[in-house]
């Protein structure tokens, strides 16, 4: 079942009735029809939200929805191209992010952007040091901060000491210290508890009261629907930039209305026809791989001309198990075997014929001012070199002939990787694999970063791959590719692969159930 589409400029009729605590507490910010466009994406299409003080309002939304843009819109970093956005009963555009810490909101990003080599103090008043005579006060800072951390509970971390030395719990204090010393109202917290362990999420929790018991309103974003049950107040839902549901109260909304108000998208996902490969030999095996923290007992395999697909959230462990699996990260335990080759290694693993595309392409796959052809070559360097030399001309006909078979444009390769469109540099990676004659290749996020219609150029290369007899495993974020691509989905949640279908046999609710929730909610999908 699908949900109702809101009308333009409208929100979702069904706004839950509010609790008449709530309902007395002031607005502080309110979003009015705001838009952001950014070229060829409406990223943000309308958005309304209100948020009251002293509440803990949470964001839904899938990857893609614009929960990002969002809170970069209320950060300063970006500015709305239109629509109204009132805090504290006033218009309000910060023109950079110092403009809304100054004006009393404050954002705290998953990745945290804290300067490791300076101290907890130094950090805690970056941007506005307090200073006498053009001299920074470093005592003065460090009696204030520790004034801070106190009010926080955690009067034990030392001012001066250095925030690399911090555990990730103590890191994300001292980005609350930030905050509140700039008097903060309102706190933006974007996946706050991805690289928090248990014992450590219940103490955010307690911090988070805290605050709001202190009149300041928190933004809370959260894919884990227990978190946003226990700590929530209301709930937003954002699906393709527009609010589809507002004011919906956390504790009692049944999961399966929250799952509709984010499935279902207006962006066209264009799969090419898929044939199931019959039962094949095994390729890979993956046998009770793990590595603390990060995912435990993980069991796979993938098949010759067999896609897979790994569904699961940012955190969940499923990048970690990708890179384990190509060998850049050691297992704890475990095994990887391809094609009857144990891998624990990089190398050993190119030499099984694995290949990987890595999520963050150009940092950790792309030398961008290096040309094509040497991007496509840099994996099989050894076959065209000689006495230490390589032929030039071996390599471009290699890369031209792999361009013509992947369609990149523009095709010459001989241009530099940072002129060509995300989805052409994304088939640059691709095509460095496909020289080395790769068996089976790993693939994290695909398409992100992909315009549209790129995206069903990339799809058509992944299943043309797997027509050939190679094996694809996939990690994506948009669960429809991850089923649409897919002959059979894994769902990875916390560290654990809990759930095996063939793809056919799920839905999008399905799995944002299990993603979210751990479980197959029965009652709500029936």
């Amino acid at each position: 079942m699908s949900a109702p589409q809101p009308r333009d400029g409208e929100v979702e009729d069904q706004v839950a009735s509010e609790t008449p605590a709530a309902a007395e507490a002031p607005v502080v910010l309110e979003l009015t029809d705001v838009v952001k466009i950014f070229p060829g994406v409406r990223a943000l299409d309308g958005v309304q939200l209100q948020v009251r003080a002293g509440e803990v309002h949470c964001l839904l939304g899938q990857n893609g929805a614009g929960k990002s843009t969002l809170i970069k819109t209320l950060a300063g970093v970006h500015t709305a191209d239109e629509g109204t956005i009132m805090w504290q009963g006033e218009p309000f555009a910060p023109a950079n992010p110092q403009a809304a810490m100054k004006a009393g909101i404050a954002t705290i990003y998953q990745e945290l952007d804290l300067v490791d080599d300076l101290s907890v103090a130094e950090n805690t008043f970056l941007g506005h040091e307090d200073r006498r005579f053009g001299f920074v006060r470093r005592g003065a800072m460090a009696r204030r901060t520790r004034d801070i951390l106190a009010r926080l509970g955690h009067p034990q971390i030392p001012p001066r000491r250095l925030v690399r030395s911090l555990p990730a719990a103590g890191k994300q204090i001292a980005s609350m210290a930030r905050a509140l010393s700039h008097d903060a109202k309102l706190i933006v917290m974007d996946e706050p508890s991805a690289v928090l362990a248990h014992d450590e999420v219940g103490n955010l929790f307690r911090i988070i009261r805290e605050l709001t018991a202190q009149g300041i309103a928190v933004i809370y974003i959260s894919h884990r629907l227990e978190e946003i049950r226990e700590i929530g107040d209301r709930v937003t839902v954002l699906k393709d930039g527009r609010t589809t549901a507002a004011n919906l109260p956390a504790r009692t909304t049944p999961t399966r209305e929250l799952v509709n108000r984010m499935t279902g998208r207006s962006i066209e996902y264009v799969f090419p026809p898929r044939v199931a490969p019959e039962d094949t030999e095994v390729l890979l095996e993956v046998r009770g791989l793990s590595r603390e923290g990060e995912f435990a007992d993980a069991s796979l395999t993938v098949r010759k001309g067999e896609i897979v697909g790994i569904a699961g959230l940012v955190g969940s462990g499923r990048s970690e198990l990708l890179e384990t699996i190509f060998g850049a990260r050691a297992a704890d335990a475990g095994t990887v075997i391809m094609d009857g080759h144990r891998i624990t290694t990089v190398g050993g693993a190119v030499r099984a014929g694995i290949g990987m595309a890595p999520e963050e392409r150009k940092s950790q796959a792309l030398l961008l001012d290096e040309p094509i052809y040497k991007n496509m070559t840099l994996s099989s360097f050894a076959t065209f070199a000689t006495v230490g030399f390589t032929d030039t001309g071996d390599e471009r006909k290699a890369a031209d002939k792999v361009a013509a078979s992947l369609e990149l444009r523009p095709r010459d390769t001989g241009r530099a990787v940072r002129t060509l469109s995300g989805g052409n540099q994304q088939k640059v990676v691709v095509g460095r694999w496909l020289i080395g004659g790769t068996k089976l290749l790993l693939l994290d996020e695909p398409t992100r970063g992909v315009d549209v219609g790129a995206r069903a150029e990339l799809y058509q290369v992944i299943h043309d791959l797997a027509a050939n007899g190679v094996g694809v495993l996939l990690v994506s974020s948009e669960v429809p590719e991850v089923l649409g691509l897919s002959d059979r989905v894994l769902v990875m949640r916390e560290g654990h692969l809990i759930h095996e279908a063939p793809a056919g046999d799920l839905d999008e609710a399905t799995v944002l159930d299990l993603v979210m929730a751990g479980s197959l909610l029965e009652g709500e999908l029936a």
